[in-house]
């Protein structure tokens, strides 16, 4: 079983790389169960979405993550990534995160202040710690909205699933007319 949490902020295209998953999972004959759970994302708030993807024969009856359960987090930007590390499996979980900062409203407001060092929080606990920064990266390919395909590049490099696999994925599940420019992202994230 491969256990997914994918986080960001609304508008980032989480349940678009949820949805990427779950394509490879059906092509690859695997039984895959997602989810997305979120507050307010139509005004930036947090989202995080679940993948989960059973081994070989193997039946998913939940989507659910618990803390601890994650083996993979994949994080669109610093905070959630901070905010969702304690659902990373503590023993070989990994963790990719964006290097972008989106202020949240609470910081916006001047209520709240956004943490400071999150990279170096996060090492503390996750040393291998991947941080890209998507969002150049997605300018480069056209679209900052292409962050999420960047990262799915990166995660593919790391990944057993051939790239083809991916690349076919990514371009079932975006429209026609955004195929070409997130081929482009996932090629610039699978390059790093």
């Amino acid at each position: 079983m491969k256990s997914i949490l994918i986080a960001g902020v609304g508008g980032q295209g989480t349940l678009l790389a949820s949805m990427v998953f779950g394509q490879i999972a059906l092509k690859m004959g695997y039984d895959v169960k997602l989810s997305e759970v979120h507050g307010m994302a139509q005004r930036g708030g947090s989202v995080v979405t679940y993948v989960r993807i059973g081994d070989k024969g193997e039946k998913v009856y939940s989507p659910v993550i618990d803390e601890c359960g994650a083996d993979i987090l994949l994080a669109f930007e610093e905070l959630e990534g901070l905010r969702w590390l304690p659902y990373l499996n503590p023993d070989g979980g990994k963790l990719y995160c964006n290097s972008q900062q989106i202020l949240p409203m609470p910081v916006i407001t001047g209520a709240a202040a956004y943490p400071e060092n999150i990279p170096e929080k996060i090492k503390e606990h996750f040393p291998n710690a991947v941080f890209v920064d998507a969002l150049t990266l997605a300018n480069e390919a056209g679209s900052v909205k292409a962050v999420n395909t960047v990262l799915l590049g990166v995660l593919a490099k790391n990944m057993e699933i051939d790239k083809e696999i991916w690349k076919e994925a990514v371009r079932c599940v975006v429209k026609p007319k955004f195929a070409d420019l997130n081929e482009k992202a996932f090629e610039l994230g699978y390059a790093l």
